[in-house]
This record gives structure tokens, sequence and C-alpha cells, in this order.
């Protein structure tokens, strides 16, 4: 299987409606915003959803969340160092295996390493048989932000039922606050470097089953914050350059859509497509 030939671009139009996308747990869990008042859904939460629908398509993804973890493995070194789930822990010995091996081997057991990197640190200070491996992925995805300012309801919530005790006693309330935004579009970036690609073994075939799961980041993602069909999808733009360098820079490709894209998610189409002479986009509809 060939890696990646192509610089890929692409960005994701969703749209956000009483729900919190990404809280901040510094503020409260209030939903993230930047100084200027615009929503924000960080790379690191949009990625975690990524990983989470890939795993649901039975892709071996490496890093796990907790409620999701399938293997049984409680942590990344134990997954790591895993003979059924993992590379065995010979593979993360200096004195028995090279480094470049070890990398290799965990870009094409894990989906998301050779997609987003990962960096292994399991040596301990002072032991030599210990490994720290940096791998480089060719997945870049940034921040996503709203179009204009988001207003933030927050209510105030009760609990009142007995968290403890035989029951016969009533517990005192509890309070606390629940936080949302109340309509919002995001628009959100990325990129696949074909030249990063080509150390972690990232195919065409990677790209495509990308572009089918970003479509459908917010499904089997439902959540007391997050209820089902708040947080949709509205458009998925796929630019696939003619050559490994790619055409236009990722700057100017991104904004042909940021330019044109309206404070309610909708742009024209055809403006799109001949924007950028000779790099015609796809553009898929959420789901």
């Amino acid at each position: 299987m060939t890696t990646l030939q192509n610089k890929i671009d692409f960005a994701l139009v969703f749209r956000v409606r009483n729900a919190n996308p990404n809280g901040d747990p510094l503020n409260g869990n209030r939903p993230r915003t930047d100084y200027d008042g615009l929503g924000e859904m960080t790379d690191v939460c949009i990625k975690r959803k990524l990983r989470d629908r890939l795993q649901e398509s039975e892709h071996c993804i490496f890093v796990q969340s907790d409620d999701r973890r399938i293997d049984g493995e409680v942590s990344l070194r134990a997954r790591a160092e895993s003979e059924t789930n993992g590379l065995g822990k010979k593979a993360w010995d200096a004195k028995k295996a090279k480094k470049d091996d070890t990398a290799k081997a965990a870009c094409a057991k894990w989906f998301d390493v050779r997609s987003f990197g990962q960096v292994f640190a399991f040596g301990k200070e002072g032991d030599a048989s210990g490994v720290s491996i940096p791998i480089r992925g060719p997945v870049t995805i940034q921040s996503a932000f709203s179009k204009e300012r988001v207003s933030v309801t927050s209510t105030q919530i009760t609990k009142s039922v007995s968290g403890e005790g035989d029951g016969s006693k009533r517990g005192p309330d509890t309070m606390g606050m629940k936080h949302r935004v109340d309509s919002g579009i995001y628009e959100c970036y990325g990129s696949i470097s074909p030249q990063l690609a080509g150390r972690t073994g990232f195919s065409d075939d990677d790209a495509e089953v990308i572009k089918s799961i970003l479509p459908k980041l917010f499904e089997n993602d439902s959540s007391a914050a997050r209820p089902d069909g708040s947080m949709q999808i509205l458009n998925l733009i796929w630019w696939k350059h003619n050559s490994k360098a790619g055409q236009y820079s990722s700057a100017k490709v991104h904004d042909s859509l940021r330019n044109i894209l309206q404070n309610d998610g909708s742009f024209d189409h055809d403006a799109l497509r001949k924007a950028l002479p000779g790099l015609e986009p796809e553009i898929i509809d959420g789901f």
C-alpha cells in the first residue's frame, strides 16, 4: 500500500444549538470562548471525537478514552507493552529494539498514531532500557471558532436525591450550574501532509477513512451537555491537490472558504469551486 501522494486540505462547518461543545474545566465548565467572545472548540476535543468515531468503525486506536476502552488496558504504557493489544515489552527496550522499528510498528498498528502522531516516553530516569519516541503525524486539525460572538446561558440546577446513607433521610439539595451555547456556527480547518505521511505509512485509503468519518463527527457523542441533534455537521469541504507540495498554500486554500462563509453557515458553492483555478473542492453534506 503506497503512502499519501497528494496534499489534502479540509474544512468543517458545523452548528451548535443549546449545547456545550467544549467545556473549560478552569472556568466552571462553561463553553470555551476567546477574548472576542467567539465560541471555541479545541483541536484536542475534535481529535478525541474523531478517535471515538474511528474506534466505532473498528479501527485500532491507541489513545482510547476511559469510558470507551475496549481492551482492558489501564494506561497508555500498559497498552503499548501488552503482548496482545500492543507491541510487547521488547519493542520498548532500547537494548533489544531499534527506535525506528518500534515507531514503524506502532504506526502500522494504531490508526491514530500514524494519523496524528504520538510521543512515546516510557523510559525512566537512569534506566537505559527505557525508550522515548516522538512521532509526527501528517493530519493536523486546528481549533474551531464560531463565526459570531456566542451567547452563553447558565442555568442553576439542583440535586434533591440522597447520594449516601440508607435512604431513610432526605439529603440536602445540592446546587450546581449548567451552561450552554444558545446558537452558533463554527468553522474548523485542517490539512494532511504527504511528506509526513511517508514517515508514518499514512495512505490514500487512510485519507478516505478520515473523509468518511468527519461528516459523522458528532454521531454517538450525546451527553447531558450535548443532547442528540444539538450539534450538526453542515458541510465537509475537501481539497485534494495534484502534487505532494500542493498547488496553493493551506492558508490560501482555507481563506477561499473563510472569506465567503456567511454567519448562518451558508456559502456560494460555485464561487468556492472557482476560487482556486485547478483546485476544485469536494463539498460533502453532513449526516
